[in-house]
């Protein structure tokens, strides 16, 4: 439990949020969101220990053990990946640290003996038998596999380090642990093996993401930053992101009677507490649901970016025909073999367990790339816009913002580019600004608005959550939904998935795996799909005779 009193953080004159009061309770999940610069990750810095307050406190329930998501990748370069994961519980790691020096003494005392017995007692009381085993099933869920258990971590890739550190916060089931981004640099099947195990998380958790999916599969509540306040909600961030938009859409309905307004309300949380997701919190978070105040529900002073793809022409019959294309990098096959049509209203996300495959796949038919073998082609109706994984090449100028922008459009009047930016959220003097300056999120929405002017009928995209926050992810997420064209994406953002695509083609050494329901494809497991890559006949062949059986 973690009891939050009178809290305030301000920096200079700038107040973050004042007069926090707040209590976060055992067996829920707490989503942290907010607009980018609200104060999330201050937050949970401040909870931490990390970070003083100006003023109030924070407390935790007595003998409780706190656990953090570390994000310093180079702080246990010189241990192993087990010793690292064994750390998350530093108590039990030292008392591991001291019985070990304890037995390697040459002239064991009386005095050795008496405290080597305390010390196991302890060790037992807090399942250090067990530790080990635990620790190698927590990496192992995570994608580390075990040959790697006992290797460096400075041997070890950023993304494998990122895994290592999410199992340390992890170990020992703490009984308060506080995540800052856990789902970076993780491919879906591991994000959804954290999900399922935070869903079933007895302890206090807290967590920041921009997993839209993620979030509302493992979290009971909401702490929404907003206003200069933090005020806690019932539900889920597609609970709060659909309420606060009915409370905006009914401010803006002056003439609606208040009696009218508050039936909307109650029908919207009864229909939205009905489909809670399963999980062992569905009854408790249902209640809470119907039990929540409407009058809290407030409209969000969150900005969403004006995203619209409005294609110049429609796609004719032949949009796509890609044959026998194959790829290797560094000796590695990415894909080999791979052959497929894209048809009228696809929407098609690219999967693949090595990320470069997507990417490569992408950067090809975008002509950025040539093949090992194969080629394609695309119908003479097809534009395309492409949003390419890195775009440090576009930023490499010195150029203004709106001047930036200039390039690509037809249209170089300050007063059209100026409205354009307006609506991506850069005002004012922001337009004039050094585009090498800009933020991640920033350049990502420079992107965005550079393929809006191209009004193409095609969108290439690899990873377009990336940088983001929420609030533009959902914005581009509804535009996708709704986009007259055809898509070719590669993202690791299973909402973005689920919503806006309807087939689904994974890159494997030994061909694709080609289907048009995304939900089957991701209600199978890892076994049927590794069957199929090794069953006779085309993997197609074999998804299609699944499928009719």
């Amino acid at each position: 439990m973690i009891t939050v009193s009178d809290l305030e953080i301000q920096f200079g004159k700038r107040t973050l949020f004042q007069d926090v009061n707040l209590k976060f309770t055992p067996g829920n999940c707490y989503g942290v969101i907010g607009a980018n610069g609200a104060g999330k990750s201050t937050f949970l810095r401040i909870l931490s220990g990390d970070l003083e307050p100006t003023r109030g406190t924070v407390m935790f329930g007595p003998g409780e053990r706190l656990s953090v998501l570390k994000q310093d990748h180079f702080a246990y370069d010189e241990c192993t990946v087990l010793d690292t994961v064994l750390q998350g519980h530093m108590k039990l790691w030292e008392v591991m640290q001291e019985k070990n020096a304890i037995y390697l003494k040459e002239d064991f005392s009386d005095e050795d003996g008496i405290r080597a017995a305390e010390l196991e007692e302890q060790f037992a009381g807090m399942d250090g038998w067990n530790a080990e085993s635990d620790a190698a099933n927590l990496l192992s869920g995570l994608g580390i596999s075990e040959d790697l258990h006992y290797s460096l971590m400075k041997d070890l890739s950023g993304k494998q380090k990122v895994r290592v550190l999410l199992a340390q916060a992890l170990f020992g089931k703490p009984d308060n642990l506080l995540l800052d981004e856990p789902t970076n640099d993780l491919d879906l099947e591991t994000v959804m093996w954290l999900e399922n195990y935070l869903a079933n998380y007895e302890n206090t958790v807290l967590v920041v993401s921009h997993d839209r999916h993620f979030l509302d599969s493992v979290c009971t509540h909401s702490v929404d930053i907003d206003y200069g306040k933090i005020t806690l909600f019932a539900g889920n961030y597609s609970f709060w992101y659909e309420s606060s938009q009915l409370a905006l859409r009914q401010a803006q309905a002056k003439n609606k009677k208040a009696e009218e307004k508050r039936k909307e309300l109650q029908e919207f949380i009864s229909r939205f507490s009905a489909n809670v997701a399963k999980s062992k919190q569905t009854t408790s978070r249902k209640k809470m649901l119907e039990k929540l105040n409407i009058e809290e529900i407030m409209p969000s002073t969150r900005k969403y970016p004006g995203i619209i793809f409005t294609p110049e022409r429609e796609v004719g019959n032949k949009i796509l025909e890609v044959r026998n294309l194959s790829k290797s990098i560094d000796g590695k096959c990415l894909f080999k073999e791979v052959e497929f049509a894209v048809e009228k209203d696809d929407k098609i996300v690219f999967l693949s367990r090595d990320p470069r495959a997507m990417t490569a796949l992408l950067e090809i038919i975008a002509g950025n790339e040539k093949p090992d073998s194969g080629d394609y082609t695309w119908g003479v109706t097809i534009t395309t816009a492409y949003l390419p994984l890195d775009n440090s090449a576009f930023f490499d100028t010195e150029m203004r913002l709106i001047d930036w922008l200039g390039q690509y459009s037809a249209d170089t009047s300050e007063t059209f580019l100026r409205g354009f930016l307006g609506k991506m959220l850069f005002s004012g003097e922001d337009i004039y600004k050094n585009v090498k300056v800009l933020s991640g999120g920033e350049k990502m929405r420079c992107m965005i608005a550079r393929m809006m002017l191209n009004n193409a009928n095609v969108l290439l995209l690899d990873s377009p959550a990336n940088h983001l926050d929420l609030e533009s992810i959902q914005a581009f997420n509804n535009t996708l939904v709704s986009f007259k064209g055809v898509v070719l994406m590669n993202s690791h953002d299973h909402e973005f998935i689920q919503t806006v695509c309807n087939r689904v083609i994974e890159l494997t050494p030994n061909g694709i795996i080609d289907k048009r329901d995304v939900y089957v494809y991701f209600s199978m497991t890892e076994k049927e799909l590794l069957q199929l890559t090794k069953a006779g006949g085309t993997l197609k062949e074999q998804l299609d005779k699944m499928y009719r059986e």
